[in-house]
């Protein structure tokens, strides 16, 4: 599972985590059910953008959703999950995506890659992602050449880039790929208007992956002597940070000129959690889950009238329960056997077998910290830490009364 955009269901709610799993799900979906099982690999946070994309703009209505068989992943449970052209259209993008990431690890000779054989045979399947992305575009009306030409230019750029090289240059086949995908899912929804600032929102979401992932591996690709942007061009991370924030701000701001059935999670996606994954690959902020401390400024009461949970006040009420649906012995160990197959008691995020609550996974994605402010409103609204009005309208959960 490969993406910036690796958002944690903390900050999304649970509204909106349920409609970020239905894509989620949707893609894997897509995979499996045009390319076979093998496909779902590819499989990833960013791809997924797509999908909610051409919901947002056209609605869950006509046959967009549909429920979804007892799957391992969601503790053999069904769900609504994503159908449809969105959801063809982010496994097309997808599979092109993974192709590139697998011929950059051959080029770079990682792992298992600096072998020869198998080498060829990642190529082999690089070459069918190709051929089967193809597939699935032009059955969407979208070309995927223009995917596949950003990944042959982006070799050739690099080659020539070099001190002095502005990053930029080296970021443009990326920045040109994912606008087309971004625009194309406008058509899909029968919005054509919404192509211009999708185009430029994709643009600047390409920017921003390739500078972000340039940031993530600068040290990596240092000690194993890889290529890597920043280093080859000469760019400091101080310009890279703020090519990053540009990056952000010029996403929110081309959103705000697109129309939306309903942009809630576009609008926490491509907006705070960008902010987030900035802040994560510049090691500057993160989010906790949730935080009971008071604010340093906020007046403090003591003896009957402090608030509950605070010293001096009254104990704080438990949290209700939530609902449980309990299985049995036996099909909880069944459900259980299948998580582990899949990894999913480690990674990510899974429903209990036997009680069906949701559960983080010991090194699960979460990237949640400690500055105490889940929303983290104050650092997404506005250049100067104050509330622009971004959030008007959107109903996403952020409160920006700050």
């Amino acid at each position: 599972m490969f993406g910036i955009v690796r958002p944690c269901r903390h900050r999304l709610g649970e509204s909106l985590t349920s409609q970020w799993m239905a894509h989620l799900c949707g893609l894997c979906l897509a995979l499996r059910g045009d390319h076979g099982q093998f496909a779902r690999i590819v499989t990833n946070y960013d791809g997924l953008l797509i999908s909610v994309l051409t919901e947002a703009q056209a609605g869950t209505g006509g046959g967009r959703r549909r429920t979804a068989g007892p799957c391992p992943l969601r503790g053999m449970r069904t769900a609504s999950v994503a159908r449809g052209e969105g959801a063809r259209l982010a496994a097309a993008v997808s599979l092109v995506l993974a192709s590139a990431k697998v011929r950059d690890h051959v080029t770079d000779g990682d792992g298992l890659l600096a072998r020869r054989p198998v080498a060829r045979a990642a190529r082999r399947v690089a070459a069918r992602w190709d051929a089967a992305g193809a597939r699935t575009g032009t059955a969407v009306g979208f070309d995927t050449a223009v995917l596949l030409d950003a990944v042959d230019r982006q070799s050739g750029v690099e080659a020539l880039a070099g001190p002095g090289t502005p990053v930029l240059a080296v970021t443009e086949p990326t920045e040109t790929a994912t606008a087309a995908a971004f625009a194309h899912t406008a058509r899909l929804a029968g919005r054509p208007g919404n192509a211009g600032p999708l185009a430029e929102a994709g643009r600047l979401f390409g920017r921003l992956a390739h500078l972000l992932d340039a940031v993530e591996d600068r040290e990596a690709d240092a000690a194993s002597g890889a290529w890597n942007p920043l280093t080859a061009t000469g760019t400091p991370l101080a310009e890279a940070r703020r090519l990053a924030d540009d990056a952000v701000r010029g996403v929110k701001l081309a959103l705000r000129e697109a129309e939306f059935t309903d942009g809630r999670l576009v609008h926490r996606l491509l907006v705070h959690e960008l902010r987030t994954s900035v802040d994560r690959a510049f090691g500057t902020a993160s989010c906790a889950h949730a935080s009971t401390a008071p604010h340093p400024s906020a007046p403090r009461a003591a003896g009957p009238y402090a608030p509950p949970g605070t010293p001096g006040g009254p104990a704080a009420p438990p949290p209700p329960q939530p609902p449980r649906n309990r299985r049995g012995l036996l099909a909880g160990c069944a459900v259980w056997l299948g998580l582990a197959c899949t990894c999913q008691l480690c990674c990510g995020t899974y429903s209990d077998p036997w009680t069906g609550e949701r559960k983080q996974a010991q090194c699960g994605n979460c990237d949640c910290g400690g500055c105490g402010d889940c929303c983290q409103c104050c650092q997404c609204c506005g250049e100067d830490g104050c509330c622009d009005g971004c959030c008007d309208g959107c109903d996403c959960g952020c409160d920006c009364g700050c």
